[in-house]
């Protein structure tokens, strides 16, 4: 009962003040992220990179299917042990690329990672603010909260000031490693 009252009184005051005031509030961190300008500058730049490397293994393919080509051809006139070394060599070059790319890719989800950190750790004052402005003790992921009054979600509100602090997020200190 306590809470649909404190719900109500926040839906009335929300509907005047950026942030509803309640002792919980609810925020979609992944809405927040992928929606900021900071989100979207990491989500461009990390598809362009990941474009790149589409684009690289396409050409190495293609090389590599010739060269496979090729030692077909070669296997017709060399002798069996000669063909099995060169075979054997171009394998080994093939598991090592396939394992290099493998890597790049790796390392572009880390990067992802690492900036979705370097987001929450700049975003944490300003959704200190939020809460404080609300009179709020918590902020919970929506996703985990069963049912909600839509005035406690504070991500559009988040998102619009994040962008106003942070914009694409450039200037933004990552931690040293």
């Amino acid at each position: 009962m306590a809470l649909t009252v404190l719900a109500g009184f926040a839906s009335a005051v929300f509907a005047e003040e950026p942030a509803a005031v309640s002792p919980i509030l609810v925020i979609e961190s992944d809405r927040m992220y992928t929606e900021s300008l900071f989100g979207q500058r990491v989500s461009a730049e990390l598809a362009r990179l990941q474009a790149d490397l589409i684009a690289q293994n396409a050409k190495m393919e293609e090389s590599l299917t010739q060269e496979e080509r090729d030692l077909t051809e070669k296997r017709k006139v060399m002798a069996a042990d000669a063909f099995e070394v060169l075979a054997r060599e171009f394998d080994d070059r093939v598991v090592g690329i396939r394992a290099e790319q493998d890597a790049k890719f790796a390392r572009l989800a880390d990067v992802n990672e690492r900036e979705r950190a370097v987001f929450i750790q700049a975003a944490r004052p300003i959704l200190s603010e939020l809460m404080a402005e609300a009179g709020a003790a918590i902020i919970l992921e929506r996703r985990t909260v069963l049912v909600s009054n839509d005035s406690i979600d504070i991500t559009q509100e988040a998102i619009r000031r994040l962008n106003s602090t942070l914009g694409e997020g450039r200037q933004v200190p990552t931690p040293q490693e």
